[in-house]
């Protein structure tokens, strides 16, 4: 479970591990972004919807035994548990990875411009950032936790390749 705030690198991150390891890579924003593109209104529910449906599709690969990687901004107790319930339903492990920026100006260019595709979903703001950093819950989880402004996409992934292969 790859989380952390917007444009920190999450996706980055979980398309680099999944490449390299043959996992199945699940992002949150690609399913809401479907959600919202059938004409649901975003909000709340629309989030929500998109953790659980993520969440489904995760134990049906993990009950094949394939590895799932997920990447979201998992900033809740709530959000947090979705991933707790698949792993106690399928006996698979979950592994907590918090991506951060500890450059603040670093953290605020990489959202400039930046263009996922996706329609619906939008690019947040820098303000949304922010807001989204006041409100980001504490972690009751063990969590590993690296600082993208020192470390590239490959690095983080390579670091999380290896303890996955240790584990």
């Amino acid at each position: 479970m790859i989380s952390g705030l917007p444009g920190v690198g999450k996706t980055s991150v979980a398309e680099i591990v999944a490449a390299r390891t043959g996992s199945v890579h699940l992002s949150i924003d690609v399913v809401e972004e479907s959600l919202l593109a059938c004409g649901l209104p975003s909000g709340w529910q629309v989030g929500v919807a998109a953790y659980e449906a993520a969440r489904a599709m995760a134990e049906q690969n993990l009950r094949l035994g394939h590895d799932v990687v997920v990447d979201a901004v998992n900033d809740s107790e709530p959000a947090r548990r979705t991933w707790r319930t698949a792993a106690s339903r399928t006996g698979a492990q979950v592994e907590f990875v918090h991506l951060m920026i500890s450059d603040v100006h670093e953290h605020e260019r990489r959202l400039e411009g930046r263009d996922r595709g996706l329609v619906h979903v939008g690019e947040p703001t820098w303000t949304d950032v922010q807001r989204r950093r006041a409100d980001y819950a504490a972690w009751s989880d063990e969590f590993l936790e690296f600082d993208t402004a020192a470390r590239t996409a490959d690095e983080v992934a390579d670091a999380l390749v290896a303890r996955l292969g240790a584990g």
